[in-house]
């Protein structure tokens, strides 16, 4: 990727709704070079969307934890994702190495309400669970990984959505 395809996204990442005409400015591009550049990286699929950021006790859900998983049968099939993404609940679902299998972040408007749905997910996924409450979230911090700096270099983060 070019170094100037990196900063738009870079800055995309921060504000998702800046106009063309910033962006261009902060590139230090024309309108038209940064709007053609903008539109390539979201057919090549560098760029898969934007999103609203919101504050989640204000839709009214101001639990969030993390759920490890583990599979009761290690030998079955490896599907969980699948199996989970009707919860609306759960907000991200990593797939990690280690003892469990996958570690979910989920949101819901109370200890009951974390409870139902930990229990849908052991029903559903044929899982145990291990589930760690978070009493204080950190602002959602945009990384742009920088070819520039040595301690970003080779490092790599994925998200699976459900």
């Amino acid at each position: 990727m070019e170094e100037i395809d990196r900063k738009i996204v870079s800055l995309l990442a921060r504000n998702g709704r800046m106009s063309f005409t910033e962006l261009a400015r902060q590139a230090g591009l024309s309108v038209s070079a940064v709007h053609q550049r903008v539109r390539r990286l979201e057919q090549d699929g560098v760029i898969k969307g934007y999103a609203a950021m919101f504050n989640p006790e204000d839709l009214g859900l101001p639990l969030t934890a993390f759920v490890s998983i583990k599979p009761f049968d290690a030998a079955a099939p490896d599907d969980l994702p699948q199996r989970l993404e009707h919860l609306a609940a759960i907000e991200a679902c990593h797939s990690v190495a280690g003892d469990e299998n996958y570690i979910l972040k989920v949101r819901v408007s109370s200890p009951a309400a974390l409870e139902e749905l930990l229990n849908q997910i052991r029903t559903l996924g044929g899982v145990s669970t291990r589930t760690t409450v978070v009493r204080v979230e950190t602002p959602p911090r945009v990384r742009i990984l920088d070819n520039s700096s040595s301690s970003a270099a080779g490092e790599e983060t994925r998200t699976l959505r459900m």
